[in-house]
């Protein structure tokens, strides 16, 4: 399985090429966190391209969104006023919670959020009570989804139709090992916060994230189906693409971020637009190649089913303490 999926991935990576991103999208408002360099900078251009009336830039720097916000709107014809910059820390609860009531409190309508901000380290760093991978990539993002989803679900009654939560994962899902999942009931975040095993197991880490992220997604798709749920909620795999996700691989290590196989930043964050674009077929899906597609790996393996319950069951525990009631909103 995981012979195929690295053939796949180099399939993708040289021989797809990914359709510019097309439509228009007066009216809507455009949600994406960790906008202000790479794929949700360059899918934040293509959305002012095409006309959106709002468009949200979450990041960490205001200044650095600033910066964003004046390149894109000196290279699209987008209108004054449509580009705003809103802080958003994902490895700080408060700041996802912070973010989240200021969508509620601030924005008529959500049409499409984009998850998008991530972190690949080398190091072992805390974030909250677990290591920084899983708070930013795992933990503060659904946490973040089910805190919008509210916006999002009053959006679709409100105008009658469907917006899209997209959360950006990776074809890298299908090849994490993840022995975690050998701990016992309820212990694989524990597992993941080990600081002593992390030398070994961090090379790892990213992949099980986007692993987690994927399971959690089939998870809502199965718990939530299409036709009672009024919110479409994807993953979708931009692929190997020039990014600033590796700035803090390992000392030495092989860039592939630099690579001639990575895709350029602007190729990438045309699966990023569409992830945003798909229609309800995609709800619970893997998206990848602008395709709804099978997921790879633990995702889809004999042990998907058990293992994806018990990442929903902590993972909802771990929101619960985070913001009691929060969990309801899914």
């Amino acid at each position: 399985m995981v012979v195929t999926s690295i053939a796949r991935f180099f399939y993708n990576q040289l021989f797809v090429t990914l359709p510019v991103p097309t439509g228009s999208y007066a009216g809507q408002t455009v949600v994406i966190t960790g906008s202000n360099v790479g794929l949700g900078k360059e899918a934040a251009r293509h959305f002012a391209n095409l006309g959106a009336s709002t468009i949200i830039l979450a990041v960490r720097s205001i200044e650095k969104g600033e910066a964003a916000k004046a390149d894109i709107e000196a290279t699209t014809h987008c209108g004054p006023g449509a580009i705003q910059v809103w802080e958003l820390d994902m490895s700080s609860y408060a700041s996802v919670k912070a973010f989240a009531a200021r969508v509620e409190r601030e924005l008529p309508r959500v049409d499409i959020f984009i998850e998008n901000a991530g972190i690949n380290t080398a190091t072992y760093v805390k974030a909250e009570e677990n290591e920084s991978t899983i708070t930013v990539n795992v933990i503060s993002t659904f946490l973040l989804a089910a805190l919008v989803l509210p916006k999002l679900k009053e959006t679709a009654a409100k105008y009658k139709i469907r917006p899209v939560l997209s959360i950006v994962g990776s074809e890298v899902h299908g090849v994490a090992s993840f022995p975690e999942r050998k701990r016992p009931e309820g212990k694989i975040f524990e597992a993941l916060n080990d600081e002593a095993g992390w030398d070994k197991m961090k090379g790892d880490r990213y992949p099980v994230s986007k692993l987690l992220v994927m399971l959690a997604v089939q998870a809502i798709g199965e718990r939530y189906p299409v036709d009672s749920f009024p919110v479409t909620i994807n993953c979708v795999n931009p692929g190997l693409c020039v990014s600033s996700l590796s700035r803090n691989r390992a000392p030495g290590s092989y860039d592939f971020q630099a690579s001639r196989l990575a895709r350029t930043t602007e190729h990438g964050s045309r699966a990023v637009v569409d992830g945003g674009s798909q229609g309800p077929d995609s709800h619970g899906r893997y998206v990848s190649n602008c395709l709804v597609a099978p997921s790879e790996g633990l995702a889809a393996g004999k042990e998907r089913k058990v293992l994806q319950d018990r990442v929903w069951k902590e993972l909802m525990e771990k929101l619960e303490s985070i913001q009691p009631g929060v969990a309801s909103n899914f």
